[in-house]
């Protein structure tokens, strides 16, 4: 899975596991049959089953239309489905009901930072850094150093992502970004000494390579871009990253 991809679904939700299917609940309290809803739409949307999460999520909020976590999820997985004023409906729902949950202030920034809102972003990001019981508080300053990166803030993006990193020293993601925006600051060394600490604690997906090569071409260490360039040709042969490398090595940029 891409590291940013993997960024962008982390989610910090409890998940119990629960399998059972929710018809044996009509007889118990909704408040708890809508809880337990939830919980299995989770566990379907983490199988990849939407259309059963989908079922799920609409009679946990049928049976508590005050569930806040069931709005919530209900916005990651409109997005997913490309149902983006749904999600965002949701996602200010969920805020509505309950706007002291970390979490879900994180989820509708990443969300309205893919698409393209960047100061609103922030403001959420920002609501779900502000709260010191958060414990996955290194989601929420990367997803606004990548936000800022994106705006073409790689300065504000530098300093969310080192306050991410005390937070985790080995959040992949969290590396990968850091490593984009000293390129990008054209500080390579330093960007050289996070792609070193992310080789260390994560497989390398396609971009990542391409961003290493790019970085020991710019070092001068056109030995070192050659062997990533050929870990890209072994393991991701069909990857966009490795075209752009092949391109990049026909017109002499790498």
């Amino acid at each position: 899975m891409s590291l940013r991809i993997m960024l962008s679904l982390l989610l910090s939700l409890v998940l119990l596991g629960c399998a059972s299917q929710p018809e044996q609940f009509s007889g118990r309290n909704l408040d708890e049959a809508s809880r337990v809803n939830t919980e299995l739409g989770i566990n379907y949307m983490q199988q990849g089953s939407l259309s059963l999460a989908m079922d799920a999520l609409n009679k946990a909020v049928d049976q508590d239309r005050s569930n806040a976590q069931a709005h919530a999820v209900l916005g990651v997985l409109h997005e997913r489905l490309e149902q983006y004023d749904r999600a965002e409906a949701s996602f200010r729902r969920s805020i509505r009901l309950d706007s002291g949950v970390s979490w879900v202030h994180n989820n509708y920034g990443r969300f309205l930072c893919n698409r393209g809102d960047y100061d609103r972003a922030q403001e959420q990001f920002e609501l779900a850094m502000q709260d010191p019981l958060y414990e996955r508080r290194e989601l929420p300053l990367a997803n606004a150093g990548t936000c800022a990166r994106r705006a073409g803030n790689q300065r504000q993006a530098s300093e969310f992502l080192r306050r991410a990193l005390e937070h985790a020293p080995d959040f992949a993601p969290a590396l990968y970004e850091m490593t984009q925006v000293q390129f990008e600051l054209e500080d390579y060394a330093t960007a050289r000494n996070y792609f070193q600490r992310l080789r260390a604690v994560s497989t390398l997906d396609a971009d990542a390579l391409l961003l290493g090569a790019r970085i020991e071409s710019a070092l001068g260490n056109r030995d070192e871009a050659a062997s990533l360039g050929l870990r890209l040709r072994s393991d991701y042969p069909d990857s966009e990253a490795f075209r752009e490398f092949g391109q990049m090595e026909r017109d002499g940029t790498l």
